[in-house]
């Protein structure tokens, strides 16, 4: 649906640097606007820790609506599970956890009335209870795509869920985690807004799963890369036949025959 333009020319590269870091901001800056769609529960120490902490009401959350307020400071508490001296499994979805948040908080800050705010923060809370009880090993790799949004770009969602089968996660927690979140995004917004409003977040998780792909392959040897294509082009074949090419979403089921 949008060829890749990261490799049409290295003059190229910089931009995609540049909207990567701008884009990364937006997983990781406070958004200032005010409303009241997205509610949290109370269901994770992260959580409660937020609402009693006095700290949480300093300065920098001063013009922030409660809402954003909370999932701002349950951002901050997610950091010491992202440090190299955690697992990959917990590195992985504290970053996971970390886009559904900040996915969230855009949604609060946008006044949206889409459902996909609320579903952002559904996503988030059971890798926020499993980081709590210690229980990431619970947690599936593979997820299935929520109904506020579709499969598109086939070929990222292929290279994402290989790089998860042959334990990607290990080389680039980060990147895997950042991009499958911005796959989601960019389909919501074309369903609800077009082409225009998504480009920018394929490209974007089309540049992670470039990176993370790299770390993998330095990482590992001849054959696993070998085994790794050939793993894309088994999920490709699968995935094609789902691309939503009506722009409408509606979820996908990408678990039940695992």
């Amino acid at each position: 649906m949008f060829d890749s333009a990261i490799k049409a020319a290295p003059f190229k590269r910089s931009v995609y640097v540049t909207l990567s870091a701008l884009f990364s901001l937006t997983f990781m800056q406070p958004a200032l606007a005010k409303s009241e769609t997205i509610q949290v529960a109370n269901s994770t120490s992260m959580a409660k820790y937020c609402r009693d902490d006095r700290q949480s009401q300093a300065h920098s959350y001063r013009y922030q609506s409660e809402q954003q307020r909370l999932l701002n400071c349950m951002v901050t508490q997610l950091k010491p599970y992202q440090q190299k001296d955690k697992t990959a499994a917990q590195q992985y979805f504290a970053y996971k956890a970390q886009a559904w948040l900040n996915y969230a908080i855009h949604q609060d800050s946008m006044n949206s009335r889409s459902s996909a705010g609320q579903v952002a923060l559904e996503m988030a809370e059971p890798i926020l209870q499993a980081l709590d009880n210690d229980t990431v090993q619970d947690l599936g790799l593979h997820q299935d795509i929520p109904s506020t949004s579709a499969l598109m770009r086939p070929d990222l969602w292929a290279t994402l869920s290989a790089l998860k089968d042959g334990n990607g996660i290990a080389s680039a927690p980060r990147e895997m985690a950042f991009s499958e979140v911005a796959l989601i995004w960019a389909a919501t917004n074309q369903c609800a807004r077009g082409w225009r409003e998504s480009g920018m977040h394929f490209r974007m998780a089309d540049r992670w799963l470039e990176q993370a792909r790299e770390a993998y392959v330095n990482a590992n040897n001849s054959q696993t890369h070998v085994a790794l294509e050939k793993s894309i082009v088994s999920y490709h074949k699968q995935y094609s036949p789902l691309d939503a090419s009506d722009d409408t979403c509606r979820g996908q089921d990408l678990t039940s025959n695992r």
